[in-house]
């Protein structure tokens, strides 16, 4: 299974960005998916995850009502749609699959930059 994230990018505060994580393999349908992201210096954090069906999601605290994770197992890509982006979401978004069988996320994506401009 691979893991390849895109739309990261520049923005302003207050503005959007949709991210994309696009998966390799048969066991997409399967798998947990969740975006994390890790601001150099600092712990990488999760900021949402969303489970084998789409009905089950968890978004952290800090990003609870602007950010939505969801998938299209059809796809097998999961999003990150980002609204009223701030200059504290600034960070590599890394996407992560937990494989079935296994207890924590076990691959993960490149990354891609976000960066929100003031």
């Amino acid at each position: 299974v691979q893991l390849q994230a895109s739309g990261g990018g520049l923005v302003q505060a207050g503005g959007s960005l949709r991210l994309s994580c696009a998966s390799s393999g048969r066991t997409f349908s399967s798998n947990v998916m969740g975006w994390f992201r890790q601001v150099r210096g600092k712990e990488r954090e999760v900021v949402a995850s969303i489970g084998r069906s789409a009905y089950s999601t968890y978004h952290a605290d800090s990003v609870k009502g602007r950010f939505t994770i969801s998938r299209d197992n059809a796809k097998k890509t999961v999003y990150l749609q980002m609204n009223s982006l701030k200059q504290e979401d600034t960070a590599v978004y890394y996407c992560a699959a937990k494989l079935p069988g296994n207890g924590d996320y076990n691959v993960w994506g490149q990354g891609t930059q976000v960066t929100v401009s003031s």
